[in-house]
């Protein structure tokens, strides 16, 4: 059999490794900002290309307006120009979601993450209309987020080729687990497509997606950006081997379902934070489920890596990013 054989790299408009990032909390519940830059430094040291922020593994249903303003500009200056900023703009409210997106890029953030109305489950049209309209509230790029296992309602094809039509949209995080279906929708739209799924990043970069907004990024993001390196340069061995070493983790962090809490178990485990706060209705892992955790890391070998990254020995970012947006900058 011919080996595999590199291929042209599919686009990436905010990269092709990024975190959708925890929130940190002081033990008194108010956001973290100096943990949050620390945070967010270290993950774009460990090789993330970008950061989502906001989302729901941010917590964003329990935080407010002027907290995610004010986190968003305080990641943007820790990390500069090394990585994406992406902010979540979602609401089953379309003007709550508008200000939120007018914030955001005031507070300089380069791109929005719009998730589909959740709990409301609007139809096709209503959902389209929300759409255009939070993306026409600021001239940055827009990627949608498709997610019907919590919004209750997953955008249809053709809902996806209406707002191709507008430029402000350029990717997709898609969750939907439907990696046939993405084949079609990348061909139908021309966006970037991102695995929502942090399991599914191989399958997702086999019919052209561009990589993956994760949770267990916050800790083997190294492994995901050398997956999708030698993905691209066709070492399809190579990228499997990378995907099967960070299966622990993935399950540990995913498979409870309560992403947002176990992230926080694991960068505590790394002593990137302090604690593992988090805000109702959420509640922080117990020590039992925290040592899981902690398990899986060891597992995987991220302590040694940790350890080595300390040391001074850093992993490379992904490759072959697209230049930022103009608007986005």
């Amino acid at each position: 059999m011919a080996p595999s054989t590199a291929h042209a790299a599919p686009r990436r408009p905010f990269g092709a490794v990024l975190t959708a990032m925890v929130t940190p909390m002081t033990p008194d519940g108010a956001i973290d900002l100096e943990a949050a830059q620390s945070l967010a430094r270290h993950l774009v040291d460990e090789g993330n290309d970008g950061l989502v922020l906001n989302g729901t593994t941010g917590e964003a249903p329990t935080t407010h307006a002027q907290e995610k303003a004010d986190l968003v500009a305080a990641v943007v200056e820790a990390v500069g120009d090394r990585a994406y900023v992406v902010a979540g703009a979602g609401s089953n409210d379309t003007d709550h979601a508008v200000r939120m997106a007018e914030q955001a890029a005031d507070a300089g953030a380069h791109g929005l993450l719009v998730v589909t109305p959740y709990y409301s489950r609007p139809t096709q049209e209503g959902l389209y209309q929300h759409m255009v309209k939070v993306a026409e509230a600021t001239d940055l790029p827009v990627m949608v987020y498709d997610i019907p296992g919590r919004a209750g309602l997953r955008i249809a094809p053709a809902t996806y080729e209406r707002l191709a039509e507008h430029e402000s949209f350029v990717a997709s995080k898609d969750a939907t687990g439907d990696v046939a279906s993405a084949l079609k929708l990348i061909e139908a739209t021309g966006w970037a497509w991102y695995s929502g799924d942090d399991g599914l990043l191989l399958p997702f970069l086999s019919v052209g997606a561009s990589g993956i907004v994760g949770v267990s990024t916050h800790v083997v993001a190294p492994e995901y950006a050398a997956a999708v390196r030698a993905f691209d340069a066709g070492d399809h061995a190579a990228a499997l081997d990378l995907a099967r070493q960070v299966v622990p983790v993935v399950d540990a962090l995913n498979g409870a379902g309560a992403q947002a809490v176990m992230a926080k178990a694991a960068v505590e485990a790394l002593g990137l934070l302090g604690n593992r706060h988090l805000r109702l209705p959420n509640v922080q892992a117990t020590d039992a489920e925290a040592a899981a955790v902690r398990a899986a890391l060891e597992q995987a070998g991220v302590f040694d890596r940790t350890a080595h990254a300390r040391d001074g020995v850093r992993p490379q970012n992904t490759a072959q990013p697209e230049p930022a947006p103009e608007v986005a900058r």
